[in-house]
């Protein structure tokens, strides 16, 4: 039997638009499947970009694109679909995206990781614009949401809040970049390193830190 007072948090800080948060996708998943008994996980939602009508300038919309061939540089195995830059009019608007995460949630908790894999599998490899409202409600009824009550909470104030609440809670932890791991107990909060490619460092890394509370 686990003792609960003796459990440790692991907060995993992302953004469903982040390409970098695509990238770690495979080896956070080998993670959570590994992880000790004693580590609860919790998604927080750092907030890349807030809403806007604007389109995105030409200058942001080419350095996201560099982004993403860097990755795929690094990592062969991560997939872009670059039809994207020519089948929409990009926004840099994360925050959409993030409510939706925080909508899926508000129906069913189960949901999160499901929720966050329909929209990035829309954004980069199907070509589709997370940003727009209708994007977001496909997303949610292909993992199996009741789409009125989704398109209700998407854009209402308590959804907004929560997000508020999450980035600033992230920032609290001096998290500014994604995706970012902490782990926090009794009150300590400790970052963990990183590796895109090798779930097992990252792994030893928090073994580490756990020795060390």
């Amino acid at each position: 039997m686990i003792d609960h007072s003796s459990i440790m948090k692991l907060y995993y800080v992302h953004d469903p638009m982040c390409s970098w948060c695509w990238a770690f996708r495979p080896v956070w998943q080998e993670i959570q499947n590994r992880l000790p008994a004693d580590v609860e996980v919790t998604y927080l939602l750092g907030g890349l970009a807030p809403d806007t009508d604007a389109p995105m300038p030409p200058a942001t919309q080419r350095e996201i694109q560099a982004h993403w061939r860097t990755i795929q540089k690094k990592l062969p195995d991560i997939m872009f679909n670059f039809d994207f830059w020519m089948q929409n009019s990009p926004r840099r608007a994360t925050y959409p995206a993030c409510r939706a995460v925080i909508a899926a949630k508000r129906q069913n908790l189960s949901v999160e990781s499901a929720m966050i894999n329909a929209i990035q599998t829309a954004y980069y490899l199907e070509a589709l614009n997370p940003s727009e409202s209708d994007v977001l409600i496909t997303c949610a009824k292909s993992i199996g949401l009741d789409v009125d009550q989704f398109r209700s909470d998407l854009n209402a104030a308590p959804t907004q809040s929560q997000l508020i609440h999450e980035i600033k809670q992230a920032q609290s932890m001096q998290v500014f970049s994604f995706p970012s791991l902490v782990l926090e107990h009794g009150g300590e909060f400790n970052p963990v390193h990183i590796d895109y490619s090798d779930a097992e460092s990252v792994l030893a890394h928090i073994h580490q830190v756990r020795e060390s509370c």
